[in-house]
């Protein structure tokens, strides 16, 4: 593995698939990974036990990323109400900037890795698809999990989600100009995974030569 840092900034919505592609491509190249948007999600959780949103992210501590409740619905929401205050995204930036340029590689997967955390990334990419299709995925891994909330009431909040992550003033999510654009709606995530990986190892010659 090269000691030469290369960085993979993948932007999207949730329920795209970007987790799973972002892991994908740590495993395949040895890179390095980092799910912002725990970040986020700790930060919701604290504020939701209280604790003011700015403080808790100045003083973020990465045991907070192993808190249970990070992958439950109402830390999701919380993270994104928190997300849109940007002392919090200023507080999280320079430690997100730093796992960016770590020597061997790293992939980093949010909402605005490629447009604000590091536009500068060797590889781009923004993975999405429909509403309706992420609802779908994500009212199944709740259901696994024991959740009563409909497929209605889930596609709900995931366009609010949608609404409030594309529409907030500090960093709204948006594909950056020149990613390349993974819709994996009708995609299984074998076609996904391929894609991307192909996409950064065409990245990775056109910075070699």
């Amino acid at each position: 593995m090269s000691s030469t840092p290369f960085t993979v900034a993948i932007d999207g919505p949730a329920a795209a698939g970007k987790g799973t592609i972002s892991r994908a491509i740590a495993a395949h190249f040895g890179f390095a990974h980092l799910d912002t948007g725990l970040l986020y999600r700790a930060v919701g959780a604290l504020a939701l036990d209280g604790a003011d949103p700015i403080e808790a992210a100045r003083a973020l501590l990465p045991e907070a990323l192993e808190d249970g409740r990070l992958r439950t619905a109402e830390v999701a929401q919380a993270a994104s109400r928190v997300a849109v205050i940007p002392e919090v995204r200023a507080a999280l930036l320079d430690f997100q900037r730093d796992f960016a340029r770590r020597p061997g590689g790293a992939v980093l997967d949010g909402r605005d890795i490629c447009t604000v955390i590091y536009p500068d990334a060797e590889a781009q990419l923004f993975v999405t698809a429909s509403a309706e299709v992420r609802a779908q995925r994500r009212w199944k891994e709740l259901s696994g999990k024991g959740d009563d909330r409909t497929l209605e009431q889930v596609l709900e909040d995931v366009r609010i989600r949608d609404a409030r992550d594309s529409e907030r003033d500090a960093a709204p999510m948006k594909p950056a100009v020149g990613a390349r654009v993974i819709d994996t709606s009708d995609m299984s995530i074998e076609e996904a995974v391929a894609a991307a990986i192909s996409h950064v190892e065409m990245c990775r010659g056109a910075t070699a030569t």
